[in-house]
């Protein structure tokens, strides 16, 4: 990759009605090759930004830039770019052949071209020896295939898609991430992936825009985006989390949170938030280690008592109460770690210990 980004949104903003703001002061460089994921709830600006980049869509006001050039004004069939839809967007009276060599087609490549082509496209998907079948033959995944065949077999610099896998069951969405992983790998093809799944976007992406209301609240790579969420939105909306109510408190360098109850945990204080500013700590389910009785507890710890036990397969899921008005605590406890020993029981008192530099205090 070079330094300088292939796309480039520069001071971008969107408005349908000429009051509200559906995408505001978007600044933001999209890099050569890179899987990037546009995540957030519905109604944050993440699709109306694809579209702004398709050019189905005019920005309200500023510059979007390819390659240096502005294209805010150039129409959707003269960018060049693949497109895959959740609802695949196949025309189902044509072969599966015939629909992914149709951008071939309408660029006037010649017949030989595009019968290899279409057999390296569908060769590329794993679709090999189905260019003769029609789209209602194939399963949903299938149908997806051809459509992500179709956005790649005119070679584009940058493929655009749009929650492409939002239709499948949960196995076969899970199977189609890896698929499109390795798919960017092999191609080193710019892939820009909007999705409201948290899940989806970190298992996939090489760097996440995470949106809300219209803003990005925070740009980064996945494993920076889940350990160190830039605000509390990004810490509830990517990943599970306990959060605790309290009241900054600051000995030297080490902040920490006051509960309502008197009782100290320390974290990072990742908003600067003041002194006795009201705050909330949120630490991850995996990062909390349970202690049960008779086993000794650290000083970040918690007195709790379980109130429900999930069984997730690989790990059980634990809700304990810690006292007052708090929101339940979570607790991520692999089967592994139990060693033998029975599970958890509902009722059961235990303590709740986590590391303070994973523990993260925001501002509210």
């Amino acid at each position: 990759m070079t330094d300088e980004p292939l796309v480039r949104f520069q001071r971008v903003q969107k408005t349908y009605d000429g009051e509200h703001l559906v995408v505001r002061q978007l600044d933001l460089d999209i890099r050569r090759g890179e899987f990037l994921s546009l995540l957030g709830p519905s109604g944050s600006g993440k699709t109306t930004t694809l579209m702004m980049l398709a050019g189905f869509e005019s920005p309200t006001s500023g510059d979007i830039l390819l390659d240096g050039r502005q294209i805010t004004g150039t129409p959707p069939h003269k960018r060049h770019f693949g497109m895959v839809f959740q609802n695949y967007a196949l025309f189902p009276h044509l072969t599966v052949g015939q629909n992914v060599a149709y951008p071939l087609t309408v660029r006037k490549v010649s017949k030989d071209e595009q019968v290899s082509r279409v057999k390296r496209a569908l060769d590329m998907v794993q679709l090999k020896g189905m260019a003769d079948r029609l789209p209602g033959q194939l399963s949903g995944g299938q149908q997806q295939r051809v459509a992500l065949a179709r956005a790649l077999v005119f070679e584009p610099q940058l493929v655009l898609m749009d929650e492409p896998l939002g239709a499948l069951d949960k196995q076969l969405r899970e199977h189609m991430q890896i698929e499109l992983k390795d798919l960017h790998r092999q191609l080193g093809v710019t892939f820009v992936y909007v999705t409201h799944d948290q899940g989806e976007a970190l298992t996939m992406s090489d760097r996440v825009a995470v949106f809300n209301e219209g803003v990005i609240q925070q740009l980064d790579t996945v494993d920076r985006l889940y350990e160190m969420p830039a605000n509390r939105f990004v810490a509830g909306f990517v990943g599970d989390n306990t959060v605790l109510k309290g009241t900054l408190r600051v000995a030297g360098d080490r902040p920490a949170m006051a509960l309502p109850d008197g009782r100290v945990l320390e974290g990072l204080n990742v908003s600067n938030a003041a002194a006795d500013a009201a705050v909330e700590l949120c630490i991850r389910p995996e990062r909390v280690v349970l202690r049960r009785q008779g086993e000794p507890a650290g000083t970040n710890s918690l007195a709790a008592e379980v109130a429900r036990v999930i069984y997730y397969g690989d790990h059980l899921r634990l809700l304990c109460r810690v006292g007052g008005e708090q929101a339940e605590a979570t607790v991520k406890v692999p089967l592994t770690g139990l060693d033998g020993s029975a599970p958890p029981q509902a009722g059961e008192s235990v303590s709740l210990e986590f590391p303070a530099h994973h523990a993260r205090l925001y501002a509210v």
